[in-house]
């Protein structure tokens, strides 16, 4: 009827109603520095032209200009916040957001690769929370920020559980799955793995050799300062911020995959998705190998996860990356095979880093002899093989074999004999093929 309202021609109609929501009341005052922005970004890129309008401006100009700005960032704020809603279905999640350009996002929950929960310093003093998803296909994060903390953590459960098949009426029961802690990194190994990481070191170098050379050539103090200042900077920043970001690292193993807290400031709580891993990378810098650490890196096909520890001893690393790729077995690296003795005219010194071996569940392959990399890809997720060789290579019959998958990554088994390449080539495609065959479904929960 003309009358009626949606909800009543919705239900007239026997089509289930959606309830729209919006985001938390907070979040105006986030969106309202937008404004505040484009003038900083102005004044950034242009400095001095920024300085000179500054400098016309009376104080009675300036007065204005802010009763002018505050109110409308304010507004601004508030409108974005009163036209962004999102409603849950029993197939996909629906976000409408704009005013004058209006913008519905319609996201496929079985497309859902991981549902992921950051608490950034001044939402966690608010008492909120922002929603990020990962979506096959897409190049960016969809978001929803900001919710209640609780209210976060229960549409994440409800998004999991409906992706993961259960029936509506008891997703809200289902709760988030239970996680059991499996590895918790401690402050003191992050901060000693960053001591003994070569950029470290190279930064404080830097910071140490440049501004003497500067006062040798230029005698200019300024130019020493102007030198200086931002190269220890950077070494001191770049070291603190990567121990703010992995302080209190914690691996936890749930249903719906390894879940991974981190930060000091800002809480990020990640979901590293079953059966979505690409390609596991087991990182040895030269400076750690004497405590035996090892740092676990991750190509996940559409999510930006890419590091499941950022340092943990060697038999630990291998536990975790048994959960993630179950049945798989790090090969020692007394099982790679070298390159032959002639690639060294190819690659000098250097060929004696690269190995290769297969297993009967991966494609392993290391290079580097200071900061060693061993990737580990399973047959299953192996989307390509090709084989390259170049003139210089084929003078020394040795050629490349490249591996493709799908998170858009390659693995090369560098330097092998011309012939062992050429068989490997034939043998990993079959192997590819027949692990596809038998490689369980990618699903939520199961």
């Amino acid at each position: 009827m003309p009358g009626e309202a949606p909800a009543e021609q919705a239900l007239a109609a026997g089509t289930p109603v959606v309830t729209e929501r919006r985001l938390h009341p907070v979040t105006p005052l986030r969106r309202a520095w937008a404004p505040v922005t484009v003038l900083a970004g102005w004044a950034v890129h242009d400095p001095s032209q920024a300085q000179q309008q500054l400098t016309r401006l009376t104080t009675t100009t300036l007065l204005i200009g802010l009763a002018v700005l505050v109110p409308a960032a304010a507004l601004y704020g508030f409108l974005s916040w009163w036209f962004t809603h999102f409603a849950v279905t029993d197939t996909e999640l629906r976000i409408r957001t704009g005013l004058l350009f209006r913008r519905i996002a319609h996201i496929r929950l079985d497309r859902l690769q991981a549902v992921d929960v950051t608490r950034p310093l001044l939402a966690r003093f608010a008492g909120v929370a922002k929603l990020k998803l990962d979506v096959i296909g897409t190049g960016r994060k969809d978001e929803l920020a900001f919710l209640g903390e609780e209210e976060a953590r229960t549409l994440r459960a409800e998004l999991l559980a409906r992706a993961a098949g259960f029936d509506p009426g008891a997703v809200r029961e289902v709760g988030e799955a239970p996680a059991r802690e499996l590895v918790r990194v401690p402050a003191r190994v992050i901060a000693v793995s960053l001591l003994l990481t070569g950029a470290t070191w190279g930064s404080l170098l830097s910071a140490l050799v440049v501004p003497p050379l500067l006062w040798l050539g230029t005698h200019n103090l300024w130019t020493v300062l102007a030198s200086v200042v931002p190269l220890a900077g950077g070494a001191v920043t770049s070291s603190m911020g990567r121990f703010v970001g992995a302080y209190g690292w914690t691996v936890g193993e749930s249903p719906d995959g390894l879940r991974i807290d981190r930060g000091l400031l800002d809480r990020t709580h990640e979901t590293v998705p079953p059966g979505r891993v690409q390609t596991v990378r087991i990182v040895e810098p030269l400076l750690w190998r004497r405590r035996g650490w090892v740092r676990v890196e991750l190509d996940v096909a559409g999510s930006s996860n890419s590091v499941l520890l950022p340092v943990a001893p060697r038999e630990i690393a291998e536990s975790v990356i048994s959960r993630v790729l179950p049945g798989v077995t790090v090969p020692e690296a007394s099982a790679l095979l070298r390159p032959p003795r002639r690639a060294r005219w190819c690659v000098p010194v250097w060929w004696r880093g690269h190995g290769i071996t297969v297993t009967d569940t991966v494609f392993a392959a290391r290079h580097g002899l200071l900061r060693r990399r061993l990737a580990l890809v399973p047959h299953a997720k192996v989307q390509s093989v090709r084989l390259t060789q170049g003139p210089w290579e084929r003078a020394w019959r040795v050629a490349d074999v490249h591996v493709d998958t799908g998170a858009n990554r390659t693995v090369t088994a560098r330097l092998r004999d011309a012939r062992e390449a050429a068989g490997l080539l034939r043998a990993q495609a079959e192997r590819s093929r027949t692990g596809r065959r038998r490689a369980r479904p990618d699903r939520w929960m199961t």
